[in-house]
């Protein structure tokens, strides 16, 4: 492996100047979950201009993902029938935040996986290895689980494995919380709030005791949940008894078991305010992030290459955030490993603030992001390359998913 990570690292550090006006373009025009159309755009004119030699599949399952693909084939090398190439696959995210763009350095995300896909490839034709890349571009990360919709699609099922990388104000590769979202609407009933209030049902009202329902119940949730969101209005106006309101609500906890019963309860609360107040109820429940597991073997790797050569240390501490990536550790091998870049202030300057907007852009951020990408393409080229190496990481995996 020695040669081929050589040829890795080298080749990433060729697409330096690239990459960083690719992550600069798409960090200068942020588009939020499902309409990033000129983000992905740019990854189709990308490797339509610069890598023909990837088969490029645009709007693949949905209007904004693709699927890259490449495959390598050493000169005379026959194919077994039923055989299949091994096949890493990593991951690009693609939206924003509203209001404060590439607050979650999804830019670099981005760049780290054509970084570690591009490396790869590279070091199967140089070092002529029968073997196959993917990378896919997965939307409405944020908000919408574009990576559910994809597996649902079939788009993880030829992978042997997969990785992505995320930046954040810390290292760590350990687990995240599972997440479900839910969109609650009361409606109600307008009146005259001055004259005729008692002929008004009030969904405002209904939102705000929902709210005060929650607050009560968080004394009897464990310390690692987490349920929080907000209330909007429709045409509200002082003078007049809302008729409509809306509340954005999402339930953490650290498994997906754990999530559906704190999800029952906080819809008790939903259901609770709504007869109290008189309003008709609706929750729109979206597809649930199971929590982030990273595979044990590829993990451990991936941690002790970059203390290695670059003496950088991961804690294996969880971290209080959640991803769709989730639910593909459950589906398959994978790693998402959470790398740090450089912030003004960790405490008021992490994922989703202005100030990590800001960090994404950085000389600084960028370096540390192709660093990150090495890191999981040396170990997605392990998991090609090395036979031996990717039965254990399946069986591993395996045992793992028959306990949970």
């Amino acid at each position: 492996m020695n040669k081929i990570s050589s040829t890795i690292s080298s080749y990433i550090q060729s697409l330096d100047s690239e990459l960083r006006e690719f992550s600069l373009k798409m960090h200068a025009r942020p588009e939020v979950a499902w309409e990033e159309r000129k983000t992905h755009d740019l990854f189709i004119d990308f490797f339509k201009e610069k890598h023909k030699e990837w088969k490029i599949t645009p709007h693949f399952g949905m209007e904004t993902a693709f699927k890259m693909e490449f495959e390598h084939l050493p000169k005379g090398y026959r194919m077994k029938k039923g055989e299949k190439l091994p096949t890493i696959g990593f991951n690009s995210e693609l939206d924003a935040l509203p209001g404060i763009g590439h607050a979650c350095g999804h830019n670099l995300i981005a760049i780290g996986g054509i970084a570690a896909s591009l490396a790869v490839a590279a070091a199967l034709v140089k070092h002529d290895i029968p073997g196959k890349v993917i990378l896919l571009g997965t939307p409405a990360e944020e908000v919408g689980g574009g990576k559910i919709a994809l597996l649902d699609k079939g788009a993880y099922k030829d992978m042997d494995a997969c990785a992505m990388i995320h930046p954040a104000p810390l290292s760590t590769i350990g687990s995240m919380l599972a997440v479900v979202t839910l969109e609650v609407t009361y409606t109600g009933r307008t009146s005259h709030a001055g004259a005729a209030p008692f002929e008004g049902i009030n969904a405002q009202d209904a939102a705000v005791l929902a709210y005060n329902n929650i607050a009560v119940l968080r004394q009897q949730l464990e310390p690692t949940t987490r349920t929080h969101g907000i209330i909007q209005g429709q045409n509200w106006a002082a003078n007049v008894i809302p008729g409509k309101s809306k509340v954005l609500w999402m339930i953490r906890s650290t498994d997906i078991k754990k999530l559906k019963d704190v999800r029952d309860r906080v819809r008790n609360c939903f259901e609770a305010a709504g007869l109290a107040t008189g309003c008709k109820v609706e929750i729109d429940e979206k597809p649930a992030y199971a929590d982030l597991r990273n595979q044990a073997s590829m993990a451990a790797d991936y941690a002790q290459y970059m203390k290695e050569e670059y003496d950088e240390t991961y804690a294996t501490d969880s971290w209080a955030a959640s991803t769709d990536f989730g639910n593909v550790t459950y589906a398959l091998p994978a790693i998402h490993p959470i790398y740090a870049i450089p912030v003004k202030d960790p405490k008021t300057e992490g994922n989703h603030t202005v100030g990590f907007t800001a960090a994404a852009k950085t000389p600084e951020a960028h370096k540390l992001t192709l660093k990150a990408a090495e890191g999981i393409a040396i170990i997605g080229a392990r998991v090609v390359v090395e036979g031996e190496y990717r039965e254990r990481v399946r069986k591993e995996w395996e045992e793992w998913k028959s306990k949970q």
